[in-house]
């Protein structure tokens, strides 16, 4: 506020909420409410606004601790839809593994089954994967058949060898979003969960290898880091 003369003065900023919603917030540290907002700055005298000054913009407030964030607040997946990115990732990665050559032996499929439980499924089985697995060769084989008649420039073109078309499209789906979320040595430990899979019956097959390296690209891993991580994997299975 400002006096001139006899008359006190000023601009405020009139706020109209449009909308709602869930949002990870930086300054209480976890998933609170938002309300979207948007501004429009006005002059008053006297408390009272007179003329309108422009647009403050849009703005997303935290309806706890009430701190005001740009729209790309939202880019951020909340808590919860973080640890579903993760799960789902680690999912994809144990079929794609599997699928590769691993679902023959037992130490594999055990291994599978414990990564994704450990990363969030913790109620599944063996069966459950095994079920899947023969779903996916299913669909590849309807897969195979539409990319032909779609043609050369079909997805069939970004297929990963011994992965399948199909769940190629899968890996990169479940794992490129996240990359943006999770810090070099988190996209790491990502990929190592898939070679512990691998390798738990014996070293890498071809293909096995090959879905490794997708996996790896999928979470941008330079090529000379993914080969480190996967000889040091090996090294120590």
């Amino acid at each position: 506020m400002k006096r001139l003369g006899l008359c006190i003065w000023g601009v405020r900023t009139a706020w109209h909420t449009e909308g709602d919603g869930e949002f990870f917030c930086p300054e209480c540290g976890g998933d609170r409410a938002y309300h979207r907002r948007t501004g429009t700055r006005r002059l008053t005298l006297l408390g009272m606004p007179l003329l309108n000054r422009g647009s403050a913009g849009t703005v997303i407030e935290c309806t706890a601790c009430h701190r005001q964030y740009g729209p790309e607040a939202l880019l951020r997946p909340t808590t919860t839809r973080f640890s579903a990115m993760l799960r789902d990732a680690v999912h994809t990665i144990a079929l794609a593994v599997l699928t590769a050559g691993g679902a023959s032996g037992r130490p594999a499929r055990e291994a599978a089954v414990g990564a994704v439980r450990s990363a969030g499924f913790t109620d599944c089985t063996e069966d459950q994967l095994l079920g899947l697995l023969a779903a996916i060769v299913a669909d590849e084989g309807r897969y195979r058949a539409a990319s032909t008649e779609l043609g050369p420039d079909s997805f069939a073109g970004d297929a990963v060898e011994g992965c399948g078309g199909w769940l190629s499209i899968e890996l990169h789906e479940a794992l490129e979003p996240l990359t943006d979320h999770l810090l070099p040595q988190g996209r790491e430990r990502v990929l190592l969960q898939g070679a512990h899979i691998a390798l738990a019956d014996g070293p890498y097959l071809p293909a096995e290898r090959e879905v490794l390296e997708s996996v790896g690209r999928c979470l941008s891993i330079p090529l000379p880091d993914i080969d480190r991580l996967l000889a040091a994997a090996a090294t120590t299975s």
